[in-house]
Order: C-alpha cells, then sequence, then structure tokens
C-alpha cells in the first residue's frame, strides 16, 4: 500500500497535488495507445489537460512531479459494462436502482444516472484499480434503459456524469422464442419512427396504439437518429446476426454485448462496423445460448477487424463489486491470442471512441484530459498495482472499503473477540 492507511483517511477522495495545477510524470515507460510505446518518457498535465507527451518533454517549473521510473504509465482504464453507483448489494433490493419496471419490458424512458449515489463505497475500490471511467447501465426488461459515461471522481452525480446517455441497453437474453422479440424490436422501432413523424396526432388521440409509452418513444429518437448507440446483449449466433440485420434496416449504431458465438460471425460484425462488449475469461458455456463460448474470442474478432471492448465475463462480480478485475480479462484474452496493444486498446481507445468521447479520454495525447495511471508493472498481471491515478490531472487519494477491512482483519482481532 502506497501510504498508511490513517494517512490516506485523512484526505479528501480527490485531491489536488500540493495545490498545484501543473503535474509531470516523469521517467516511465508510457504507452499512449495512438502511438509506439515511450521509453523514460514524461506526461505533463496543465489544469486537468494533457499538454505534452514524449522523451525529453522538459518538466514546467513549478510543476508537482511523480517519479515513475521503473513503472508503467497508461490512460486511465475504462469498463464498458458496470453498475457502479447503481448497486451497492446484490441480493437487498432497496440498494438495486437499476432496474424499472418499464412497460410490457420497456424501459427505454429510464434514466439510472439521476439516482446515481456518488458516495457508493465502490467507486474508491475502482478507482484504486486503474479505472478512471465506466459506462453504468440499467438491467431488467428486454429494452433495459439508457447508460451514462461516468469518471469516477466528484461528490454529486453531475459531477460524475460525463455523458449521459451514453448508449440504450436492450437484451436478447433468456428467451423463449427468439423469431418473437426480433419482431417486438422492429416493432418497437417502426412505432418510434411513426411516433416521430405523427407527434400532434398522437397529442390528439387521434392514432392508432404504439407499442411502447410516449416517454419510451422519445427516448428511441436519439437511438433512431445514430446519435445514441444502443447495446443489445446477445451470446447466441443467431441472436447476433438479427443484431445485425436490424441495425441494417434501422440503420442504427449498434454494439453487441458479451457475444460469447460472436467469432463465428465476426467477418459480418466487421462490415457492419459494430463493435462487440466481451470478455476474456469464461471458456465453457453457461447456458444453452453459449455453447460456443471460446477463450480466444476476443483474439479471433480483433483479427478479424472488430472493435473489441473488454468488459467482465461475470455478471455480478464484475459489474459492480470488482469492475477493476477487467483487466485481467484483457490478461486472459491476450495469452489466448490478443495483442497486448490491443489487450490496452480494448480497455482505454476504443471504448472512448464506441461512445462519442474518444477527443477526451482513451489515450495519452496532447488536448486530451489528464486520466492517468501510473502501474508497478504490466498492468494486465496480476500482482500489478495502481500506483497512482489521476483523473483530471488530480491525484485520486484514499482507502477503499476493501483496503480497511483488509487493514482490519490482518492485524489484532476487535475488542471483545474470543478466540474459539
Amino acid at each position: 500500500m502506497r501510504r498508511s492507511l490513517h494517512a490516506l483517511a485523512a484526505l479528501v477522495l480527490v485531491a489536488p497535488l500540493a495545490g498545484a495545477q501543473t503535474v509531470a510524470i516523469t521517467g516511465g515507460t508510457v504507452y499512449p495507445v495512438k502511438g509506439p510505446k515511450i521509453e523514460n518518457g514524461t506526461v505533463v498535465i496543465v489544469d486537468g489537460k494533457i499538454t505534452a507527451v514524449g522523451a525529453g518533454v522538459a518538466v514546467p517549473a513549478g510543476a508537482t512531479v511523480i517519479d515513475a521510473r521503473g513503472k508503467w504509465v497508461t490512460p486511465g482504464l475504462i469498463n464498458s459494462s458496470t453498475s457502479l453507483g447503481l448497486v451497492e448489494v446484490g441480493a437487498v433490493q432497496e440498494t438495486r436502482d437499476n432496474g424499472a419496471r418499464g412497460t410490457n419490458g420497456v424501459a427505454a424512458f429510464f434514466q439510472p444516472w439521476e439516482g446515481l449515489n456518488a458516495n457508493s463505497v465502490m467507486l474508491p475500490q475502482a478507482r484504486n484499480d486503474g479505472l478512471t471511467t465506466v459506462i453504468t447501465h440499467p438491467r431488467g426488461g428486454w429494452v433495459s434503459g439508457q447508460a451514462a459515461l461516468i469518471d469516477l471522481s466528484g461528490s454529486t452525480f453531475e459531477q460524475l456524469v460525463r455523458k449521459a446517455p451514453a448508449a440504450m441497453f436492450a437484451s436478447f437474453g433468456h428467451v423463449t422464442a427468439r423469431g418473437e422479440l426480433y419482431q417486438k424490436l422492429r416493432e418497437l422501432l417502426s412505432d418510434a419512427k411513426a411516433y416521430a413523424t405523427r407527434r400532434a396526432q398522437y397529442e390528439l388521440g387521434n392514432s392508432r396504439t404504439l407499442a411502447a409509452t410516449k416517454a419510451d418513444l422519445e427516448a428511441l429518437q436519439p437511438v433512431l437518429a445514430g446519435t445514441v448507440p444502443i447495446v443489445i446483449e446477445a451470446d447466441k449466433r443467431t441472436d447476433i446476426e438479427a443484431v445485425i440485420r436490424i441495425a441494417r434496416e434501422f440503420k442504427l449504431k449498434a454494439m453487441v454485448a458479451r457475444g460469447a458465438e460472436a467469432w463465428m460471425v465476426a467477418s459480418e460484425l466487421a462490415q457492419a462496423k459494430i463493435p462487440v462488449l466481451t470478455g476474456g475469461i469464461l471458456n465453457i458455456p453457461k447456458d444453452f445460448a453459449s455453447l460456443g463460448q471460446r477463450t480466444d474470442n476476443a483474439a479471433l474478432l480483433r483479427k478479424a477487424g472488430v472493435s473489441v471492448l473488454l468488459i467482465a465475463d461475470s455478471y455480478a462480480d464484475g459489474e459492480t463489486f470488482n469492475p477493476g478485475n477487467v483487466r485481467y480479462e484483457a490478461g486472459n484474452a491476450v495469452s489466448a491470442g490478443l495483442s497486448w496493444d490491443d489487450g490496452l486498446r480494448a480497455l482505454t481507445l476504443a471504448p472512448a471512441e464506441a461512445f462519442g468521447v474518444a477527443d477526451k479520454v482513451g489515450a495519452l495525447a496532447p488536448g486530451m484530459d489528464g486520466n492517468v495511471v501510473v502501474w508497478s508493472g504490466d498492468p494486465f498481471e496480476f500482482a500489478t498495482r495502481a500506483e497512482a491515478v489521476l483523473i483530471k490531472g488530480r491525484r485520486v487519494e484514499g482507502p477503499s472499503r476493501r483496503d480497511e477491512l483488509q487493514q482490519r482483519y490482518r492485524t489484532l482481532p476487535p475488542a471483545g473477540y474470543a478466540k474459539p
């Protein structure tokens, strides 16, 4: 641990570095993502923005210096599928704010970030594990609602949210008749298009019954316009092929999440420019929809030219309690054939591009936000630790609940505890 927990506890969660607005990370091996690695590199951040990256970069006078000699320096990691800020205890319903009731399984109107818990005990742990930005999204129904892209710093949801809506989330999982669900999605999208051209008639009651509520139909307009992507969870090959067809029919900006059998249609996904959010750890099917699951899924997709965004294969563990473990998904994907550079890209620039924020985060380059992590070694290795995490040029400080529990139970037992 970099400092004692007592010292860290005295700091605010996101503290200015000695009051300075200029930070220089020096001497590390820098992985900018948009270019080759830089040995003995320097990253300079001024007022939250990166102003220089390279070898031999001069350190500005008065800058706070972070010595990264012998360390690895990367952009802050992005996890594209979490429930951070929306779920505290999975088994306790009143701590879950990620599922709206909706109407007939449709909750497109749902904007869960308005209930985001900026004081969630899960946020410090995620930051300390090297995550600086995440997608947090709803679950439930076959159209779950809208997702937000958040930076993991701030004390209110307004400060946390970088972009909302960042995507619409839907699911083809756990269905009894796939063809019926495909047609229901087509009907919903067709009705949303019809509603957009006949709002006046709808308001006067001179419209046929539509497949969703007014709020849902309004929420789907950016999806139909292609300004907000729709992320559809689909494991089975036939489901993924349906995503490709429906995206083509309605000119949607679509993505596939999980995608156990996506490797089977990798060339079609690449041609359709549909990114895939998938993991790198599971190598056995969890149900009949994922019989084709294989560990080299990400590698095969990337080889075919598909943009891959690495997420956790496990729903609950990866989305809420250990979202930082997504870097181990990358490590496994690399061991199964994905290149190391593509592994890093899948946790940085690829999600930034997919969700429309690649001009701000996902790489180390002048003009980008100062979301930077200094690692003790290869971030995909289990023993590696994030030694310094900066979000918009400010260093994240403070122990997580996990740190506090480890500290408590590795020392003396609590007062009054009787050894059995």
